[in-house]
């Protein structure tokens, strides 16, 4: 056995054993206030904190070995790793698929994979113009409160000062990236999440075992000890997922812990997802006085949603959610940067979205897919500038707000579930509804070219309140309005505020 191999086992035993213990201890702040780990205990006793709420606008960063790949690259999914194993005879003749098209793609490019495996990618992943502090201010300007990095992908790499040897402090940036987002958002006076995707992936190098050398540092990075099938079921597996997390926890103490992947389960994984899980929440109600002030995030979609906050990727609500939840979309077309990704859905679409997600108890979070130099791209800069510009203007009527009686109304119907989110294109008669203080706003969710009819305002209505007074976001023009029983009808102001979607302010009386 190698040292290296020696020295991670060690290095991982006692992580395990130091997180089990704190796990099984830390929560007892006050009597009664312990969550058992189970998912009845963390759904009663599960509260979502209101910075969260308040805050609103987050933005995820994906960054990482993958990101320094040739930017021309064939689409990988955003799964280089697992797709450049995918190696088919010389004199294969049929169709190739996705990840057939990049393996022979990196053959030309680099190398056959037994040659220039995905471990020799890293050194290309340098970092050099990465600046946490300026894209942190950057997206805190155009309206973020709070980030929540990747800290470790797929890929088994972690993005700071880690244990498992394979870490960017090592190799790669040789920066601990967590702690230096960290930093940025404290000075920002943003809140700090972290994301880990490390469950999948066993399973995600499957391909790439044949090409691996027992007692060779790479057969760490490949996770060569656990079954690329059966790891859901091993011992050694969940417990090496369970110290890895906890290390995330205890170093870097984050607001916000997205689990982005599967989680040991109950029968087969020994309840360690739900133990984290629940260590993770009763650490926080220990150091915050029995009260909670962390996040937990992640996609099951079979768990009580009361027991978390459920990551809605790339998917909508159909109506407004009891409990709050997250919409995460991509802003690069490809979740990690590569230079000919599209993003499907536009600019204007992405704010529509937003505001429609607000208005239905749900907190957006837009990923940013930095370059391997750690830059953000262009095109995604626009997207957080046009949201910036619409906040700048409407943003009283989105942070610290609340759903109203209903979401709204309009022609286009949003999908209900994860994935399928909307492309479409609003129109005028798409509104959406959000209220603060007694105050009752109304988004139309497309720049209007004729006077704004909203039939859900209609006097004898769900609205039993009379209207004082209607004001345009961004704008001191005295708006014209008349209310009857077919609708509230608001005449076309004659100037426009520059922002993709339009906000009114409506007084009511008391």
């Amino acid at each position: 056995m190698s040292q290296i191999k020696r020295t991670h086992l060690r290095l991982l035993g006692c992580l395990l054993s130091l997180g089990l213990f704190l796990g099984s201890t830390l929560g007892q702040a006050t009597q009664g206030q312990e969550i058992e780990p189970t998912w009845e205990s963390l759904a009663a006793n599960y509260e979502v904190p209101q910075w969260f709420v308040d805050g609103k606008i987050g933005v995820w960063f994906h960054w990482g070995i993958s990101s320094a790949a040739d930017e021309n690259r064939p689409n990988d999914g955003s799964h280089y790793g697992r797709r450049m194993y995918s190696v088919v005879p010389d004199d294969y003749t049929g169709d190739l698929g996705m990840s057939e098209t990049l393996t022979r793609w990196h053959t030309q490019r680099y190398g056959h994979p037994s040659e220039f495996g995905y471990e020799d990618l890293i050194p290309l992943f340098k970092g050099e113009k990465w600046d946490p502090d300026a894209l942190t201010k950057f997206v805190k300007d155009n309206g973020a409160r709070f980030i929540m990095p990747v800290a470790c992908h797929h890929d088994n790499f972690d993005m700071y000062d880690s244990f498992h040897p394979w870490n960017s402090v090592n190799m790669g940036p040789k920066r601990d990236t967590l702690k230096e987002w960290k930093a940025a958002a404290a000075k920002h006076g943003l809140k700090f999440g972290v994301s880990t995707h490390l469950y999948w992936s066993p399973r995600f190098f499957a391909n790439a075992r044949k090409y691996q050398k027992p007692g060779t540092p790479e057969w760490t990075l490949f996770n060569m000890d656990f079954d690329p099938r059966g790891y859901a079921s091993q011992d050694s597996w969940n417990e090496h997922w369970y110290a890895r997390c906890w290390e995330i926890i205890e170093k870097y103490d984050p607001d916000m812990f997205n689990n982005d992947s599967p989680y040991p389960k109950i029968g087969s994984g020994k309840g360690l997802g739900v133990k984290l899980f629940t260590d993770y929440i009763n650490r926080d109600l220990r150091e915050n006085d029995g009260k909670q002030t962390v996040v937990l995030s992640f996609k099951d979609a079979n768990v009580d949603r009361a027991a978390f906050t459920y990551n809605l990727e790339r998917g909508g609500a159909g109506e407004i959610k009891p409990e709050p939840w997250m919409w995460a979309t991509d802003l690069s077309g490809g979740w990690f940067y590569r230079a000919t990704a599209v993003n499907r859905m536009s600019i204007p679409v992405m704010v529509g979205n937003a505001v429609d997600a607000i208005s239905k108890n749900g907190v957006v979070m837009l990923n940013v897919a930095l370059k391997g130099d750690g830059t953000i791209p262009e095109n995604q800069a626009a997207y957080m500038t046009a949201f910036g510009d619409f906040l700048r203007t409407c943003g009283e009527g989105i942070y610290g707000s609340r759903p109203w009686k209903t979401f709204g109304e309009g022609p286009l119907k949003v999908k209900d579930g994860r994935q399928g989110e909307n492309h479409k294109a609003f129109s005028q008669q798409d509104i959406r509804f959000t209220t603060k203080d007694g105050v009752l706003y109304a988004f139309v969710l497309a720049r209007p070219t004729e006077d704004i009819v909203i039939q859900t305002l209609a006097s004898g209505g769900l609205l039993d309140r009379e209207i004082a007074d209607i004001k345009l976001l961004g704008s001191d023009e005295k708006i014209s309005w008349e209310r009857s029983t077919d609708g509230l009808t608001i005449t076309l102001p004659n100037e426009l505020p520059n922002t993709l979607v339009i906000g009114f302010s409506i007084q009511l009386n008391q």
